[in-house]
């Protein structure tokens, strides 16, 4: 009894986590397409697994958009990659993105 019990918590937490995790993808595409003024673009059109700054990835994001981003991460989510290194290595897929916000929230 004690096991179904446990069972359906952790499935329900495991429900929870995926939920948010989708919603913090959402909201990093949302961010990047604001921020860098891309219009033409929705978050549901950016795959989550394609090279941000690739021609796959729809967003036609340059430079001036990886500071936007930067800068944008630094405000919404208090993650500051100054480094240009770091950040290309952290700014490679919405997948990437949100694992290190998620690490840098979960300490």
């Amino acid at each position: 009894m004690f096991r179904n019990i446990y069972d359906n918590i952790t499935n329900k937490n495991k429900k929870r986590a995926l939920m948010e995790l989708e919603e913090l993808k959402y909201n990093l595409k949302k961010m990047i397409i604001e921020d860098c003024e891309k219009e033409d673009i929705t978050p549901e059109d950016v795959p989550n697994d394609v090279e941000l700054f690739s021609e796959q990835s729809g967003l036609e994001l340059d430079s001036l958009d990886a500071l936007e981003i930067s800068m944008g991460l630094q405000k919404k989510y208090g993650i500051k990659l100054g480094d240009p290194k770091a950040f290309r290595r952290a700014v490679t897929t919405i997948d990437a993105l949100a694992e290190l916000v998620q690490k840098d929230q979960n300490g």
